[in-house]
């Protein structure tokens, strides 16, 4: 069961100060010419692959990443990050963007399942609490006039029982018109019963920081070193917090909260929002001698909340710690398929 302290946790590994080192239109091209998805996509992939010769075996929205030798993590941001190593990671698929609210529905139609932010608490496990305490929601961030230094997070997120992956701000939100955005309170639980039921899985943060780094072997971002490169239309390349944070979110990338997936160019490897938009779970357990969050998830690539005045982890190297218990109003995923999730081959 979700406990509240394990949701603090992931929030107060954001404090820390980093270190100093767009908004498009559908089938407009990205840079290297994978065709951004954005508001006129469905959140849907197409049924069927169009590349010559496809394999059949291989889910939708799959792109192919044929692995490698990598140097993962830095030794220029966070000490979590390092050391810098050398990894290598075997041939693998990952899908061109997070899990969208469609596909997500699309499994929750056909199964019935209810995420952990959906179910009341045990009241034979937590007796100490209310009738009201125990109600169903989550955390949502909501934007406060003003802050009394930066220690305290419940001066931004607020406990909001009815808020889940159908109303990611609250009971009074709803998800008409954003089908194509990556649905976010997903718990591990969520993300693992989504993945048995499509047959795929979790990625390693191994995987997943290969995937991102798009082939720029210990580059900073997912597009080269250079934070505050533009696009042609002089917006950022991510769907991150431009603005004093938690105060001000100018968005300069065109976003309060989520986008539509696909939105800014996609990476080498033709993969959307590897950076920004909602942070990723992954399998793996987090392991870090230095605190006591040894055993929780990590999730990877930043979200729409990460300014670089708070938090600056938009990058492939970036971690943070994620209750294995509960989700967040900027928690997501993505799904991978190996050929040895298929069971025919």
């Amino acid at each position: 069961m979700r406990t509240l302290g394990l949701v603090l946790a992931f929030c107060l590994t954001l404090l820390a100060t980093p270190v100093a080192t767009a908004n498009s239109s559908a089938q407009v091209k990205s840079a290297d010419n994978t065709a951004q998805l954005c508001r006129n996509y469905s959140g849907l992939p197409a049924a069927k692959r169009s590349e010559k010769n496809a394999d059949p075996s291989v889910p939708p929205g799959m792109v192919a990443i044929r692995g490698g030798r990598f140097l993962m993590g830095s030794e220029r941001f966070y000490p979590e990050e390092k050391p810098r190593r050398e990894v290598e990671v075997a041939p693998f698929y990952i899908q061109r963007h997070e899990v969208t609210n469609a596909q997500f529905a699309a499994f929750v139609n056909s199964t019935g399942y209810r995420t952990v932010a959906e179910r009341p608490l045990d009241a034979q496990q937590f007796p100490q609490l209310s009738p009201e305490q125990r109600r169903a929601g989550s955390l949502v961030f909501q934007k406060p006039a003003q802050v009394n230094g930066m220690a305290d997070i419940h001066q931004w997120w607020i406990w909001t029982p009815g808020a889940s992956w159908r109303a990611p701000e609250g009971p009074a939100s709803h998800l008409r018109g954003r089908a194509n955005h990556p649905v976010v309170h997903i718990a591990f639980e969520d993300a693992m019963a989504y993945t048995k039921w499509a047959g795929q899985d979790l990625p390693t943060e191994a995987e997943w920081e290969f995937a991102a780094r798009g082939g720029l072997n210990d580059a900073d971002y997912t597009w080269g070193n250079d934070k505050n490169l533009r696009d042609a239309k002089g917006k950022p390349l991510a769907n991150y917090w431009q603005g004093p944070f938690p105060l001000q979110d100018f968005a300069q990338d065109g976003h309060h909260g989520t986008a539509p997936v696909g939105c800014f160019a996609a990476n080498g490897y033709g993969l959307f929002d590897m950076a920004g938009n909602a942070w990723e779970l992954t399998k793996d357990d987090y392991l870090d001698t230095r605190s006591p969050l040894g055993g929780m998830k990590v999730a990877k690539g930043g979200s729409f909340l990460c300014s670089d005045d708070y938090c600056g982890r938009y990058r492939p190297a970036a971690r943070t710690p994620h209750g294995i218990d509960t989700g967040m109003q900027h928690v997501g995923f993505r799904t991978i398929w190996r050929k040895s999730d298929n069971p025919k081959k």
